[in-house]
């Protein structure tokens, strides 16, 4: 039996500085095989249910690939942990509906604590900063780095949409 559907993270990408949005950006993630494989568990064949999710930032000139693992993505990308959080952004969905669901009522906004250029973002079970455990659902490039400063901002809205096809 082959059954073929569309599964995938759009982020909005916001980066803002003294309270101005000063760039905006569209990105379409790579679903990784273990989040698929954590998706289909949990739902579908009784498989431990993560009940909360994590966004994190990378800062490494990496390109996500569906071998990529919450194990090796933290030093293959290079997370950066820049940011006055003592852990990752929760990822609040708000109501399932349409096939969709998104944080866009509690998007995740990161204030910078030094100086850094960030390629792209994640996201995890696990809350660490660095950490090398739990699954990895969702990695994404940004189309163009974002250049932030200390005290600039970035804003996170990530939505999931499974599109039967």
């Amino acid at each position: 039996m082959n059954s073929t559907a569309q599964a995938g993270f759009e982020y909005l990408i916001e980066v803002i500085k003294d309270g101005v949005v000063i760039d905006r950006e569209v990105a379409h993630n790579v679903m990784p095989t273990e989040g698929a494989n954590q998706i289909i568990s949990s739902a579908l064949a009784g498989g431990s249910q993560v009940t909360t999710w994590y966004l994190g930032l990378y800062e490494g000139n990496y390109t996500p690939t569906i071998a990529d693992t919450a194990a090796l993505l933290p030093g293959l990308a290079v997370e950066c942990t820049a940011y006055t959080d003592a852990t990752r952004k929760v990822w609040t969905p708000g109501t399932v509906a349409g096939g969709s669901a998104s944080n866009s009522a509690s998007k995740a906004e990161f204030t910078f604590n030094a100086s850094k250029t960030v390629y792209g973002g994640f996201m995890t079970s696990a809350p660490a900063k660095g950490a090398t455990a739990g699954a990895l659902v969702s990695v994404v490039r940004f189309p163009s780095p974002k250049v932030l400063d200390i005290d600039s901002i970035l804003r996170v809205t990530a939505g999931i949409t499974l599109t039967p096809v």
